[in-house]
């Protein structure tokens, strides 16, 4: 044996040796908050998750709901955080692509905002300001004005997650954040299914997010949906409150829509809403006062 490896081996001895006259002195251990498992955490394979995507936007062909509006700016990156009192509105929707969207000024109830679109283009009349603006339905530059960042396209991707198409390439992983229990005050996971929709860029081997579908493992129903952008960043999230009953169907109590990266979002608390009903082609066009001022938009 080298006289180097017999070195080696007294080192460790001695090492071994001085250990239990450590014990105490190189580590401390101290208590941290346990975070608890749910017990009915379920498990499904990727096509249950498709489905449910696809059964639930199937299910829905118009939309006619009596809404509250609660808008929030700001952040971490601003320093401060403020919500707006909340307003009344109405929202009218109709597959393809039709989109009316109205909300009132809170006490003297005239309206702050009526939006319509047909899927391609998009007016949106704001009386308070005395003006129009009109765009098409991709937003191309954010506004630092809230309203004008309001295009149809967000609202109807938040109130309906669109179907996940055969030749789209998913991505299933799971995650499980750690949330309050608002009645316990305790820690818990919340697991979750990460449903990815992915694009192929320019038809190589580069795989861009374009939305990610988020799934409580609790009861396998969308809690969360991220929207992202060209460049690889959320654009919009939609957070979808319990479910609750309208009549004879099931939705959402409330959709939180969230533009992060401006620090801006709205709640939508649904009042009313009726689903499936006729609506006709005169209830999604925009009349403007003659002689209003009109913006266009990229």
């Amino acid at each position: 044996m080298s006289t180097e490896r017999r070195a080696q081996g007294r080192l460790a001895v001695a090492l071994m040796l001085a250990l239990p006259l450590l014990n105490g002195c190189l580590w401390h251990t101290h208590k941290v908050a346990q975070v608890k498992m749910p017990q009915n955490v379920q498990s499904a394979p990727p096509e249950q998750l498709v489905e449910t995507i696809n059964k639930s936007y199937d299910a829905i062909n118009t939309m006619s709901a009596t809404v509250t509006f609660t808008a929030t700016e700001g952040g971490s990156l601003k320093g401060k955080e403020t919500t707006y009192t909340s307003f009344s509105g109405y929202i009218l929707l109709r597959k393809p692509e039709a989109l009316r969207v109205i909300g009132f000024l809170p006490v003297v109830h005239t309206r702050a905002f009526d939006m319509a679109s047909d899927g391609g283009a998009f007016r949106l009349w704001i009386p308070p300001k005395n003006k129009v603006v009109e765009g098409s339905n991709a937003i191309t530059k954010p506004s630092p004005n809230a309203l004008e960042n309001m295009r149809p396209f967000i609202f109807f991707d938040s109130l309906l997650i669109r179907k996940i198409g055969s030749n789209d390439l998913l991505l299933v992983t799971t995650d499980s954040p750690t949330v309050m229990n608002p009645k316990t005050k305790k820690l818990e996971f919340q697991p979750e299914y990460l449903l990815t929709v992915l694009n192929r860029q320019g038809g190589g081997n580069v795989l861009m997010a374009r939305r990610v579908i988020h799934f409580s493992r609790l009861d396998l129903r969308p809690v969360e949906e991220d929207i992202y952008g060209p460049d690889g960043q959320v654009q919009t999230q939609a957070v979808y409150g319990r479910l609750q009953t309208f009549g004879t169907a099931q939705f959402p109590g409330s959709i939180t829509i969230k533009w992060p990266l401006q620090e801006q979002q709205i709640l939508i608390t649904f009042q009313k809403l009726v689903l499936n009903q006729p609506l006709n082609d005169e209830q999604f066009q925009l009349t403007i006062p003659e002689g209003t001022p009109v913006q266009k938009l990229p």
